[in-house]
């Protein structure tokens, strides 16, 4: 199984997207500070995530979702409950 997924900043609510194989580990790795380019903005709240069996559907997503701000747009709307922290 391959992963998009979507982490919330808890110091400035900034939204990452990445995707993996191992949902789990990638969140400590990034909760650790292991990852250079959000290393400053750790720790994360895992707020989405989308499965995929293919890794190249799962990376699709990925790009879609980084370089297509209305996807992105539109998936906040989706999930604006859990996007803007109003789940809990």
């Amino acid at each position: 199984m391959f992963y998009v997924y979507v982490l919330k900043s808890k110091v400035d609510g900034s939204i990452y997207v990445g995707y993996t194989n191992d949902l789990k580990r990638r969140l400590v790795e990034h909760n650790e500070r292991r990852n250079r380019s959000t290393k400053h903005k750790a720790p994360f709240q895992l707020v989405y995530y989308e499965a995929y069996n293919s890794r190249a559907d799962a990376r699709n997503r990925e790009d879609n979702l980084k370089r297509h701000s209305g996807a992105l747009i539109h998936l906040k709307r989706r999930a604006k409950n859990s996007m803007e922290g109003n789940s809990m």
